[in-house]
């Protein structure tokens, strides 16, 4: 035999040996999953009945939550390379995104489900009554005015928010001061739509008298004008004014983003145009607004997506008072306020339905631009 042949099959001997799985590395195995799910309840447990000061067992619960994370995956990772090559390759992909998508499904999928159930029976999540709560969804009043209200701030606040994003990212991009202005507009992203919504409460402030405090109504007196009550007395302009608060904050979102798809437009297609003659207008309708069409796309949808939700800025603008109310109030209102269960879970499940359709298109559009 020669010494090659002795090669070819010391190879094929070690690649059998290396494809056996032991019984040692599934037992090794076993043991790491569990011993985590133990310890790591264990010390849940512990926190859950913890007589500590608040404050030592929110540092604890911080080094828990990092430390735990890394020992739960260095010890899967090390269970797992205990395996021959081909199911070491196969299984740690999901040793990484296994977690992950555990949580996912505890946080999101599993209250998905359980509130569709909910949305079968009655207030008090006893008796079942069909689809008696989505029969009954379409002869509400006040379900009526919450929908009317929210396809305005689809809409409105959508349209307004995309248009003044790409017409801001356009002037800023040709700008000296671009970061600067940039910087101001994507400000108030910083701050979350409660504290928004406390902001503006400031704004529009109304008090019978002639001194006024809030901003509009002092502009409007000093140009001798009556003061007004603008979220609760004017209708149906509460709404629109309600929606300048979304305008104020996603303007400076949707600018970013079309800033940097507009940078991404080849200058020689542009100076190509220019030299051909072209203005500056049909340029941006004929070559921008075709090429950089997917971002559009995908911000529109992420702006519907926000409107669709909307619950803080309204809650605490008017609590839904005066005709504001939308979906995601009257969902509040219902089971947390009325506790009407099955309702409330009627109106969740109505929620999400609405906003499936602009998910799929969004991860539709990841995928033909190689997101995922």
């Amino acid at each position: 035999m020669s010494a090659q042949t002795k090669l070819i099959e010391g190879a094929n001997i070690g690649a059998q040996a290396n494809r056996r799985i032991s019984l040692k590395a599934v037992l090794l195995s076993l043991v790491v999953l569990l011993a985590n799910i133990v310890v790591n309840g264990l010390i849940f447990l512990f926190f859950r009945d913890s007589t500590l000061n608040p404050l030592v067992t929110a540092i604890l619960a911080v080094l828990w939550g990092v430390l735990g994370v890394y020992l739960i995956y260095y010890t899967l990772t090390w269970a797992v390379e205990q395996y021959p090559d081909h199911i070491r390759r196969r299984v740690l992909p999901f040793i990484f995104i296994g977690p992950a998508v555990l949580i996912l499904g505890w946080l999101l999928i599993l209250p998905a489900l359980r509130t569709l159930y909910l949305s079968f029976f009655d207030a008090s999540s006893e008796k079942f009554v069909g689809l008696s709560n989505y029969a009954a969804i379409f002869s509400d009043h006040l379900m009526a005015t919450a929908l009317r209200n929210n396809l305005l701030w689809v809409f409105v606040g959508t349209l307004t928010c995309v248009t003044f994003g790409l017409l801001i990212a356009i002037l800023a991009d040709r700008s000296s001061y671009e970061k600067i202005a940039k910087s101001i507009i994507f400000m108030p992203m910083a701050i979350s739509f409660v504290a928004a919504g406390v902001i503006w409460k400031f704004v529009y402030y109304y008090q019978p008298g002639d001194e006024q405090i809030g901003f509009l109504n002092a502009i409007v007196t000093f140009f001798g004008g009556e003061p007004q009550a603008w979220t609760s007395m004017i209708q149906p302009w509460n709404n629109f004014f309600l929606i300048v608060i979304l305008i104020w904050m996603q303007t400076g979102f949707a600018m970013v983003i079309f800033s940097a798809a507009i940078k991404g437009v080849p200058e020689d297609i542009l100076e190509a145009a220019r030299v051909d003659g072209a203005t500056e207008i049909k340029i941006f309708f004929s070559i921008m607004i075709p090429y950089i069409s997917t971002t559009i796309l995908t911000v529109t949808t992420t702006i519907i997506v926000f409107t669709l939700k909307i619950f803080d800025v309204v809650m605490v603008m008017t609590g839904g008072q005066y005709d504001t109310e939308v979906v995601a109030t009257q969902f509040y209102r219902q089971f947390f306020m009325y506790r009407n269960f099955g309702y409330g879970s009627t109106l969740a499940i109505v929620l999400l339905i609405a906003v499936l359709p602009v998910i799929i298109i969004n991860l539709r559009q990841f995928r033909k631009q190689g997101g995922f």
